[in-house]
């Protein structure tokens, strides 16, 4: 039980000079200047990405959809205007 103790006494002080180290402000300063540097470039989260990259691919691929009915449209505009246009080989 003493043993226990001793050993919850001596990890407790070792926890507490370690937590008022030098190195532990070190490594708070240097968290902080590395969160200022990033919040003063635009910088997105990995989940924001994902997200705007899946609305890309969905843009994309409606893009793609619109060019083929476009060209579809296009080629019935053509067949019909050529439908239309009386042929200039009567003379």
């Amino acid at each position: 039980m003493i043993a226990k103790q001793l050993f919850e006494e001596t990890a407790n002080k070792i926890s507490e000079t370690l937590a008022n180290s030098p190195v532990k402000d070190i490594e708070k300063n240097a968290k902080a200047m590395m969160s200022s540097a990033f919040n003063k470039i635009d910088l997105v989260t990995h989940e924001e990405f994902d997200v705007q990259q899946q609305i890309l691919i969905k843009t994309r691929m409606k893009l793609v959809e619109l060019e083929a009915k476009i060209a579809e449209l296009e080629t019935k505009l053509s067949d019909l205007a050529d439908s239309k246009t009386p042929s200039k080989s009567k003379k």
